[in-house]
């Protein structure tokens, strides 16, 4: 990775930074003796002696790659300690202004609507997982270059249920709930066969439906929300309408409104992925997912076993949706409060299986016959998807280890030195990688034959003896993403270009266990652009197009900045997502914590 370099930062790592791919067929340098013609030309000296020019190369090579190896040891084992970003916070319930530096543009009017976990505790008792915390909804509102900030708890019935009692009463992904002390030792125990109450403490995204804004995690329940007060206005359970068990916190949606999403549902005799279809508008004015229909279920290929996952793809035409090896162990779950344990005892990473690719025909409903596989890996989220001579393509952050829940226990979050360096280290990094799924397979093909007929990728789909197809991904990425600890949190211009052919996609960089920069990958020449401040951690890029505009990257990224020096303030960050550099800056002096998903609405 020596071709790999960083142009230097003029603003003391407060702009971005230009990321050069590595080009494949460019001349190496290589601990293992390969020469590399630049370095004798460049330095003004030519050799007469090969022998000599190449063992000069291999000893500045091994120096420089010594160099490298302890500069990036050094970085990684001094991570900072982050414990403030996820640590309890008070909510900002009466509207503050931002002090501005450089500017917001004139254009850029509405609400940049963010959702994390804001409370750790009540009482005596603390929640164990990030994900367990209470939901804390943020509301930046800009206006012809000006910003205000507000924040609430969401006031679900956990939060208040909580609240009342000063204790832990709805359990939650990581954290069990313990038996009311007031009750006599009996009634404790015979509590443990009481069926647990479904928590709706939702958390993890804004969600659309019929114009309506809802707070959404992946259980049964929604919270319909004010986005201009952030008061909840209603609540929604999805199994009054569907048989369904929850619902992912990241639909689709057409360009009429018509929502897509996906939900289990568990039988008797099996399990099943279903895809839901919400019409765009209401029949009156009290409907919230009325009309909600699945199109279509797919068994689960281990009936007590199903897979978990966060999200999907979806194309003009298909839905994708991608069974992995990180299983929910239903037996586990639904006996967790017998067993003392939390809901999230029952998940496992089991990389024995494959990962393996369903494509339905989101008119229809029809599952098509292609059985597409692949190695193990896991993926949360969905970059984009598109069709293409007779192939659906799907890009996703994949991670070749699925043990990544596990790690984010609060504990963890919070540790500092040598033990957070250890955390950080056990965590699978997160790259952007394309498969190709052919839609109809040539029977006739042969065995070992790729399928693909892509020129554009080096994804391979390649016909098995049994029938089933196998993919190999490319890496849409240069090698240098590897130095900003992978990427995740992905965003594209989704609408305008969601299920289309595209060039830019914008997350997080991760060289801590949350984002710490921002960058944009351009996936046709595999290049990024890399936002970074010391010390301070950005959260998921949310692109908002300029009005009128047709170009991809012709708009602005927003994303929440927060840091854990309190002598430091929080601030929302606005770049050109063109040229990736600073626009301006809003700085509000109040605690944050780091949250996971959001959306920007226009006012």
């Amino acid at each position: 990775m020596m071709a790999n370099h960083i142009k230097p930062d003029t603003r003391n790592c407060k702009r971005s930074r230009e990321l050069e791919p590595q080009m494949p067929d460019s001349p190496q340098l290589s601990p293992l003796g390969k020469s590399d013609s630049s370095f004798s030309e460049s330095s003004g000296l030519f050799y007469k002696d090969e022998a000599l020019e190449k063992d000069l190369n291999v000893l500045k090579t091994h120096m420089e790659n010594t160099h490298q190896a302890k500069e990036s040891i050094s970085k990684r084992r001094s991570l900072p300690c982050i414990a403030p970003l996820v640590t309890t916070v008070e909510e900002t319930p009466q509207i503050i202004s931002a002090n501005i530096q450089g500017q917001f543009p004139k254009w850029l009017n509405g609400y940049l609507l963010r959702i994390g976990p804001g409370k750790f505790e009540f009482g005596k008792d603390k929640y164990n997982h990030w994900f367990d915390g209470m939901a804390l909804l943020h509301q930046f509102m800009m206006k012809k270059g000006t910003v205000t900030y507000r924040s609430k708890f969401l006031q679900s019935d956990t939060y208040n249920t909580n609240t009342i009692h000063n204790r832990i009463v709805i359990s939650e992904f990581g954290t069990l709930a313990l038996p009311d002390p007031c009750r006599n030792i009996f009634e404790r125990f015979m509590s443990k066969f009481e069926l647990p109450a479904m928590t709706d403490n939702t958390s993890v995204n804004y969600v659309r439906y019929k114009g309506d804004y809802y707070i959404s995690s992946e259980t049964n329940f929604m919270n319909k929300v004010d986005i201009e007060t952030l008061e909840k206005t209603k609540k929604v359970d999805w199994s009054k309408f569907i048989a369904v068990n929850g619902a992912t916190a990241h639909p689709h949606y057409d360009p009429d409104g018509t929502a897509y999403n996906m939900g289990n549902s568990y039988g008797p005799h099996d399990s099943c992925y279903n895809i839901i279809r919400v019409p765009p508008e209401k029949a009156d004015l009290g409907d919230t997912i009325h009309g909600a229909q699945v199109i279509c279920s797919i068994p689960s290929a281990k009936r007590m076993k199903p897979s978990y996952y966060h999200s999907f793809g979806m194309t003009k035409n298909y839905i994708i949706f991608i069974e992995q090896p990180l299983k929910m162990n239903l037996w586990k779950i639904i006996t967790s409060k017998i067993r003392g344990k939390p809901f999230s005892d029952g998940i496992s990473w089991e990389p024995q299986y494959n990962t393996r690719f369903y494509v339905v025909d989101k008119h229809t409903g029809q599952l098509l016959p292609g059985m597409y596989y692949s190695k193990p890996f896991v993926t949360f989220h969905q970059i984009n998807a598109f069709e293409d001579q007779g192939c659906v393509i799907i890009d996703l952050c994949c991670q070749d280890n699925g043990k990544s829940l596990e790690v984010y226990q609060l504990q963890n979050l919070r540790k500092a030195g040598e033990g957070l360096d250890q955390v950080y280290h056990s965590v699978a990094r997160s790259f952007p990688r394309r498969f190709v799924l052919p839609l109809y397979a040539n029977l006739n093909a042969a065995e070992g034959e790729n399928l693909s007929p892509l020129s554009y990728s080096s994804a391979s789909a390649v016909k098995q003896a049994d029938g089933k197809i196998w993919c190999s991904y490319e890496n849409l990425h240069p090698e240098n993403l590897e130095e900003e600890g992978g990427i995740e949190f992905p965003q594209i211009n989704y609408g305008q270009f969601n299920g289309k052919k595209y060039h830019f996609f914008y997350g997080c960089g991760f060289r801590h266990l949350v984002g710490d920069s921002l960058i944009k990958v351009d996936v046709v020449n595999k290049t990024l652009k890399v936002w970074r401040e010391d010390g301070f951690y950005p959260s998921e890029p949310v692109f908002v197009p300029v009005p009128g505009t047709s170009e991809e990257d012709g708009g602005v990224i927003l994303s929440v900045v927060i840091t854990p020096n309190q002598n430091k303030s929080n601030f929302l960050l606005v770049l050109d997502a063109k040229n990736f550099e600073e626009l301006g800056r809003a700085e509000v002096p109040v605690q944050m914590p780091y949250g996971f998903h959001g959306t920007f609405v226009n006012i």
